[in-house]
């Protein structure tokens, strides 16, 4: 049987960003509720269930903070995660006394806030994410996600579930610099140094993994972290 999509709340005022926030989340195997407003989004949030909540700051009727204290007084475990345009450092600090997961500011990169939805979700436990990617494409590789398999050439090379986490991460951020401080939390759900050493070691055998295809490196950017090159 397919498993159960993760359930999203979306509270967005904004019909534009709203509309194309829900056709990507849903393209990409997720479940999405559009509330224009706070008011109904706490009517959707009273009358069922959601693996996560996005609220917008800045809405109709009832804000985003308000909105925010209603849910937690209701459910102290369900993810929670603000995306404004209010960047100022008081709203931030706000947005997480009031336990939020994170704190997005607009404009966002849809793609890296699919990922840190999957992230948050798979952290809290739960196994109702459904993605249409995961095959994936990999230069002359193909990267078998679900069963953590990677393929070149008819072989076939099982690798371990956090090698395959890393790699995907890799593939979702493909050509572009990574920092490693937001990887590794992304990953471990913490900073750390120790993780981030364990990080290098990982990336040291994914490298020996991918070596049969030479267009295929990753990068360090020195003090920054790393570039995962993919030929388009």
């Amino acid at each position: 049987m397919p498993k159960e999509r993760a359930k999203i709340l979306l509270a967005e005022d904004d019909p534009n960003l709203g509309i194309l926030l829900v056709d990507y989340l849903e393209a990409e195997g997720l479940a999405v509720e559009l509330c224009k407003d706070g008011e109904l989004a706490w009517k959707a949030f009273q009358s069922d269930s959601f693996d996560l909540c996005l609220v917008d700051v800045m809405m109709p009727k009832m804000d985003g903070f308000s909105l925010a204290k209603k849910i937690r007084a209701k459910d102290k475990k369900v993810p929670l995660i603000f995306i404004t345009a209010r960047s100022f450092r008081e709203d931030k600090i706000k947005g997480y006394s009031l336990e939020a997961d994170d704190y997005i500011t607009k404009p966002f990169d849809e793609e890296e806030l699919l990922w840190k939805i999957k992230a948050i979700i798979r952290r809290g436990g739960s196994n109702a994410i459904e993605s249409n990617s995961e095959i994936i494409a990999i230069g002359k590789y193909t990267f078998d996600l679900h069963n953590q398999l990677l393929i070149i050439n008819d072989k076939a090379k099982r690798i371990t579930e956090k090698e395959a986490e890393i790699l995907n991460y890799l593939s979702w951020h493909r050509n572009k610099v990574i920092k490693r401080a937001e990887m590794v939390k992304e990953l471990w759900g913490e900073e750390d140094y120790f993780l981030g050493r364990s990080l290098d070691v990982f990336i040291t055998k994914i490298r020996k993994y991918l070596k049969e295809d030479p267009e295929i490196s990753i990068e360090n950017v020195f003090k920054v972290g790393f570039v995962f090159n993919v030929p388009q």
